[in-house]
């Protein structure tokens, strides 16, 4: 997924760059944030759940982002995160056991963008609703198996933009993204051993802090 979005920004860059005009209003944004570890828990008796933890790590990805005016945008973005949840659980036919599964996480958002721009165009402040959908791949490594689940996914936004040239930027950012229970469901945490499984319909509250660079299309240096 990751080599067909970075093929699909640098073709639509060099198609943008016979047509000036639209393509000023056109920027490609890269991205990379720490993630912050987030827990999870479901609990059904006391023999009966499963707790815990979303580990923290590097998040990346990159995206397309459309000037509706001056002080508006609106950007389709993707943001790649590998890390391990460590998980523990019991159900009745499982006393006590523990997991450590291999997750990936795949957020595909569109994005919208209220910009504040200073006065002499050299800083620009941001922020903004993001909605869309997250694919989780889990991998139990014990037993080998996997299973993947697609959810809505929304998230929120702020930073700045510091424009080291017309065309170049160093952007700055602090983000939230959340897979919702109450809209279409959430995660599934399986087993995977002695016939057991246990399931939740946790919510997942992601944070990070990160940045990237920005370019403008078609802009001059």
């Amino acid at each position: 997924m990751s080599k067909k979005l970075i093929f699909f920004i640098l073709a639509l860059c060099a198609l943008l760059q016979g047509h000036a005009a639209y393509a000023q209003k056109i920027r490609v944004n890269l991205y990379g944030a720490y993630v912050f570890d987030d827990k999870f828990d479901s609990y059904y008796s006391s023999s009966s759940y499963y707790e815990g933890k979303i580990k923290g790590g590097f998040q990346w990805g990159g995206g397309i982002e459309y000037s509706l005016r001056p002080e508006y945008g609106v950007e389709l973005l993707y943001l790649r995160q590998s890390t391990h949840a460590p998980t523990s659980y019991a159900t009745s036919v499982v006393t006590s056991n523990e997991t450590n599964f291999d997750l990936g996480l795949n957020y595909i958002m569109l994005a919208g963008s209220r910009r504040a721009l200073s006065s002499n165009d050299k800083f620009e402040g941001f922020g903004g609703l993001m909605l869309g959908m997250v694919i989780a791949d889990l991998k139990d490594p014990d037993s080998g198996r996997s299973a993947s689940a697609t959810k809505f996914a929304w998230g929120l936004r702020l930073g700045g933009i510091a424009w080291a040239s017309e065309a170049v930027g160093i952007k700055l950012q602090a983000q939230l993204l959340s897979a919702v229970q109450s809209a279409g469901g959430g995660f599934y945490f399986g087993t995977g051993g002695g016939g057991a499984g246990v399931s939740t319909y946790s919510t997942i509250y992601q944070f990070s802090l990160g940045g990237g660079l920005v370019f403008k299309v078609g802009a001059k240096e």
